[in-house]
């Protein structure tokens, strides 16, 4: 797959960089071979010229656009592309427009075959040298212009080795940044099989190991105590229940964040859903923010256990949610107006509010509560800005 890929890969310069180089060489053709139109003996084979050269460049356009893999196919396109040179030198008699299309030739020939594309651009070259003596011996006042004309031949051996290297080049950047993306996509998608697993494992996990081991005990105490039998019932329907509730909160998690979407469109949609249902106006102020998906994904979870909170004891009237960034990270900001309470130190016996601790310290992050009775309850949530762009700009020299 890997061969496959790379092949791919180095379709794709080539058919980009050929497609550059027959544009290049249609707008030298029809730019130089116009603007001695006026001056030419021959207006007429020039016309055919232009003609030709337009027709053929669109039509290799088209062919490479609809089937890049046409470059891996050289020979047949070379011979083409040879077929128009030897027309062009046979309608415009050895007029500039050879010279271009000659040089042109080359280059596309470097960058089908490569460095091999020197045989075809020295055959370019001697048949340049012969049309360039025979216009200095038919034109007078030529030999002042010898050097220029014996010198422009050599350009197709330099132009069929710089899109030889051009080409490589570009493949070989094409190929990286495909490698790039693969290895960015693959540690994305362990990320979050390693974050569902976690999840699994700290909610529905614990759960179900918790109905097993009841329901382990109740064959014996249907026996012996049949009054703790049927609180083992209780508690192993309680916790199947409970299981089946963490597991429709994890999938409906997941399905909250859309990673091809801004987080605040996600921060907004999880508000607006929770005041359809609870009743409550929240005031959403979200500026856009950069960040992983794990981040994205515990922030969004924090957001909604800070609202299932605010509606199960706070009794609030009005909530403000905020999303900014500030030096070094992003920070979540939930405020409600209802009844507040007494903070424990270290957040002690406040289990949801510890589990949301948890969250916001497994993306380097904290997490702040303020309250007190009578006065609303302030949720804020800061995370240290992991994206490549903070990295990059962190890696910086100032």
């Amino acid at each position: 797959m890997t061969t496959t890929a790379g092949h791919l890969d180095r379709t794709v310069a080539r058919a980009a960089v050929a497609r550059a180089v027959l544009l290049g060489r249609a707008a030298a053709t029809l730019t130089i071979t116009g603007g001695v139109l006026r001056l030419s003996a021959r207006p007429a084979s020039l016309l055919a010229v232009l003609l030709l050269v337009f027709l053929a460049t669109t039509v290799a356009l088209v062919c490479l656009s609809r089937n890049p893999h046409l470059v891996s196919h050289p020979l047949p396109v070379l011979a083409a592309d040879a077929t128009i040179v030897v027309a062009v030198l046979g309608l415009g008699g050895g007029e500039v427009a050879f010279f271009c299309c000659a040089v042109g030739a080359s280059a596309l020939a470097g960058v089908l075959v490569g460095f091999r594309a020197l045989l075809p651009a020295a055959c370019y070259a001697g048949l340049g040298y012969l049309v360039a003596a025979r216009l200095l011996g038919s034109v007078p006042g030529a030999p002042s212009l010898a050097g220029f004309v014996l010198a422009f031949p050599i350009a197709n051996v330099l132009t069929a080795v710089g899109a030889a290297v051009a080409t490589a080049a570009l493949a070989g950047y094409v190929e990286s940044s495909v490698r790039l993306v693969a290895a960015a996509q693959r540690t994305a998608a362990a990320s979050e099989r390693a974050r569902l697993a976690r999840e699994l494992h700290d909610s529905v996990t614990k759960t179900l190991r918790g109905v097993s081991f009841a329901a382990l005990a109740l064959p014996a105490s249907l026996r012996r105590q049949p009054g703790l039998a049927e609180q083992l019932a209780a508690t192993v329907s309680a916790g199947a229940t409970a299981a089946v509730r963490q597991a429709q909160q994890v999938l409906e998690g997941l399905r909250l964040d859309d990673p091809d979407h801004e987080f605040a469109a996600t921060v907004q949609r999880i508000c607006r859903q929770w005041s359809e249902r609870e009743g409550i106006a929240v005031r959403v102020s979200v500026r856009p923010a950069d960040l992983p998906l794990d981040q994205r994904y515990e922030l969004g979870q924090i957001l909604r256990e800070s609202l299932v909170n605010i509606a199960r004891h706070a009794g609030a009237t009005s909530v403000t949610v905020e999303l900014a960034p500030v030096a070094g990270g992003v920070r979540l900001h939930v405020t409600d107006d209802g009844c507040g309470f007494r903070v424990p130190a270290g957040l002690s016996g406040c289990f949801g509010l510890i589990g949301m601790a948890e969250r916001a310290a497994a993306v380097r992050g904290t997490l702040r509560v303020v309250s007190a009775p009578g006065r609303g309850t302030i949720v804020e949530t800061v995370v240290a800005d992991s994206s490549p762009k903070a990295a990059a700009y962190a890696a910086t020299p100032s």
